[in-house]
């Protein structure tokens, strides 16, 4: 009797973590939104004008990692930056970007520092 052997192909793929400097934000699992997108709902401040007709403005810096273009950028970019309008995380990766303001702190146009509860 010939016994039959059943082999699983691994067709997915695990879903990036982005992170800012070094510290993880969120991961990445919506194929559907781009990198700016996704970014943006994290409160994350990236600048952008692309919604307003000008490409370029959203230029990032990427510490580590790779992307992948929905559409192909309008801009010649170098090999360390991408456009989050456009692309999303093809491996983990790492961005030169920060969050607008912590979430427990607000920091006053006096420069103090009050805790929220």
């Amino acid at each position: 009797m010939s016994s039959l052997i059943l082999t699983y192909k691994h067709n997915f793929k695990k879903a990036p973590i982005v992170s800012l400097n070094g510290e993880p934000v969120l991961l990445f699992n919506q194929q559907q939104h781009t990198l700016l997108e996704v970014l943006e709902t994290k409160k994350v401040n990236v600048f952008s004008e692309c919604r307003n007709g000008f490409c370029g403005a959203c230029k990032t810096k990427v510490n580590k990692g790779s992307v992948r273009y929905l559409t192909k950028p309008l801009i010649e970019l170098k090999q360390d930056e991408c456009l989050p309008c456009c692309c999303v995380p093809d491996t983990n990766l790492d961005l030169d970007l920060t969050t607008d303001e912590p979430s427990n702190l607000y920091v006053q146009h006096n420069k103090s520092v009050v805790f929220l509860d």
